[in-house]
């Protein structure tokens, strides 16, 4: 039974692996970011409420079905913990990390993130929490606080380069999987 949990800093690539992963396995993808934020325009401004996040992941993400869960959900997905059959750990170089993010948000909401957009302001502030990523404490998402996580886990951690190619961290995903099957 492959449930798969994929953690990383913003940036990593949890998402992309994510769903390359799925596609391969044939199973769903869901990814944190669409549980933990109501949709929004401009989006990640309002945080669903708790309550309808857990009855979110009971209902996308069954302990008893196949998926893969892509993104940080330290601290309100734990119903889904005992049920991971292998968590991966996604890391990158910070400053290619903080690249794909300029890269990746430029792509999706270009000027909007500019001068005076209307999300221009939001977006430094994400910049700002998505550099701090490797070196803040647990008070936000952070390299410490995932590694104190997965300390506390109990099922196989693969731990990944993130500037591997797709193809060949979803060939060491499976590769591992077949290890604990």
């Amino acid at each position: 039974m492959a449930r798969i949990h994929i953690v990383g800093a913003s940036g990593s690539g949890t998402s992309t692996l994510g769903v390359g992963l799925a596609e391969r396995l044939g199973h769903p993808h869901i990814d944190a970011d669409s549980l933990f934020w109501l949709p929004t325009d401009p989006p990640f401004t309002t945080q669903r409420p708790r309550d309808e996040r857990q009855a979110l992941l009971a209902q996308l993400l069954p302990v008893t079905g196949q998926w893969v869960f892509s993104g940080s959900a330290v601290g309100w997905a734990t119903s889904l913990e005992p049920f991971y059959s292998l968590i991966v750990f996604l890391h990158l170089n910070p400053s290619e990390r903080m690249d794909r993010l300029r890269r990746r948000q430029a792509e999706r909401y270009g000027v909007r993130i500019e001068g005076e957009g209307d999300m221009a302001a939001a977006s430094v502030d994400f910049f700002k929490w998505a550099a701090a990523y490797d070196t803040a404490g647990p008070e936000q998402r952070s390299l410490i606080g995932h590694e104190t996580w997965i300390a506390s886990q109990t099922v196989p951690v693969l731990r990944l380069d993130s500037s591997t190619p797709v193809p060949d961290l979803v060939a060491a995903v499976l590769s591992e999987l077949a290890g604990i099957g």
